[in-house]
């Protein structure tokens, strides 16, 4: 089995990778140590993958409150290494939190820095968190791509424990596409950690640092198809057992035992999806390790999302059904609420009321109606009493 190790320091960022802490490896043979990532052990594949060399190189001098373009007002620094430094910042036109990578103009790898963000922003591709900028001016080289605050690192979500099948169905299917549609474009992420994957609040998962994080190291690969579809499984295996897929611990996970070799999820923890375990087997294609199972390795992300997608469909749980609470009935007394009296209810005594007169429709409706018949009658005996009177009135009229 390859195993993964490095020499270098790489101390990795907020904005794409893991926290800024290193620790010191074992001492080697010849008396030395080396210094090691706390949380990585950077893959040296059998894809020939080389990390470039990481001489000391001062960082550019900036402090928080300064302005890059009269725009982006930096924040906090969340990591200073190998000649560069990442911020969270602000921009203040767009009223936004943004990440921004800077390096100084002559840094050896700003040249790479400002191609791999050019390439990375014309992809365009929702499923990578987007490169917004990338500029060279005053002495300095500055990458702006997106925040995004509401989204979980990988890091976090497997430190609670590993993933039901689902979930790891959904990571695995969506990263291996998304890495599929960028390897069509040319374009190889190189550093495909569990910090450089992170889940929305919607279960939507996006990679950022495609190019970029690679480039900022010095990364490079002879095989990069191979190198970002082992990652992608070690990603799968971790999901599926909580562990992470060589002997070294990494970002925040045991390795394997020393010595066993690379086995598979389902031997590794019970209650692992069987063909889950297939494929992430099938992605660590190294050292013969799918021999014992006699399925095809997958040596590009897209044969890994072709293997997923004829998988089938794995459906989220069902949700526990919980019963009802059984019903209680609710007594109202005096100095207690929802409980039964402790002692004998005292009894109030009881006044007879005698029932007040009602009154019924019919009769509002009588009493309306001879109402109206009086105020007829009246009318009528009004009317003929000034007849009778101008009749006898004309009647004692003296004839001429």
């Amino acid at each position: 089995m390859a195993e993964r190790s490095t020499a270098a320091v790489d101390v990795a960022d907020n904005s794409g990778d893991e926290p800024l802490t290193a620790k010191a490896d074992e001492a080697t043979a010849d008396g030395t140590a080396e210094a090691q990532d706390k949380t990585s052990s950077e893959p040296q594949g059998t894809d020939g993958e080389r990390i470039g060399s990481r001489p000391t190189l001062p960082t550019p001098d900036l402090h928080s409150g300064h302005k890059l373009a009269r725009r982006y007002r930096l924040e906090e620094c969340v990591t200073r290494l190998d000649g560069f430094s990442s911020w969270r910042a602000v921009d203040e036109k767009l009223r936004r939190a943004v990440g921004v990578h800077l390096l100084p103009a002559d840094h050896p790898r700003a040249r790479s820095v400002l191609a791999a963000a050019r390439s990375s922003a014309l992809l365009g591709d929702p499923r990578f968190v987007q490169v917004l900028d990338a500029v060279e001016e005053d002495d300095l080289v500055y990458v702006v791509h997106e925040w995004l605050p509401d989204a979980t690192e990988l890091t976090s979500l497997l430190a609670s424990g590993p993933m039901d099948a689902h979930d790891a169905y959904q990571l695995v299917s969506q990263v291996s596409q998304a890495m599929a549609a960028a390897h069509r474009e040319g374009l190889a992420h190189l550093r495909l950690t569990p910090g450089a994957v992170l889940r929305s609040s919607t279960g939507q998962y996006r990679i950022r640092g495609l190019a970029v994080n690679a480039a900022l190291r010095g990364i490079t690969s002879e095989g990069p198809q191979r190198a970002d579809t082992e990652a992608i499984g070690a990603l799968l295996y971790a999901a599926l057992t909580q562990r992470w897929p060589y002997e070294n611990d990494a970002y925040g996970l045991t390795g394997l035992p020393k010595g066993v070799g690379l086995i598979a999820p389902d031997q590794v923890r019970a209650g692992v999806h069987r063909g889950l375990s297939e494929i992430a087997m099938r992605a660590l294609a190294n050292d013969g390790a799918t021999a014992s199972r006699q399925e095809q390795p997958c040596t590009t992300p897209d044969e890994l999302a072709k293997a997923v997608a004829a998988m089938p469909r794995i459906r989220p749980p069902e949700p526990a059904f919980t019963a009802p609470p059984e019903y209680q009935r609710t007594t109202y007394q005096q100095g207690s609420y929802g409980r039964p009296p402790s002692g004998p209810v005292p009894t109030q005594p009881v006044v007879a009321v005698p029932p007040a007169p009602l009154q019924s429709r019919t009769g509002k409706v009588l009493k309306w109606a001879v109402s109206a018949l009086l105020i007829v009658a009246l009318g009528l005996g009004s009317w003929q009493l000034a007849e009778t009177l101008i009749d006898r009135l004309k009647g004692s009229e003296p004839e001429e």
